[in-house]
């Protein structure tokens, strides 16, 4: 396995961010590094370990809203 950078936190991160990079070199984008080679998920896990691909964790996730209050309901009116 290549050596993980260490700004990646967890070797999940370091699987999902050469996932998605593999896939985008499956897509036709162009290997930022020539290796032996031609398999995309190998091309992938080289170029993250050597910190060539750029990532982020992304936004913040946006926080919930307030629950809403429970309605109570509303009174029936009698019939005359």
């Amino acid at each position: 396995m290549e050596r993980i950078p260490e700004r990646i936190d967890s070797t999940f991160r370091y699987v999902l961010i050469a996932a998605r990079r593999a896939e985008q070199l499956v897509q036709g984008a162009r290997p930022k590094l020539e290796v032996a080679s031609a398999k995309p998920t190998s091309t992938a896990l080289l170029e993250v370990s050597q910190e060539l691909v750029e990532w982020d964790y992304g936004p913040p996730p946006a926080p919930e809203p307030e629950p809403l209050a429970a309605e109570e309901p509303a009174e029936e009116i009698a019939a005359p």
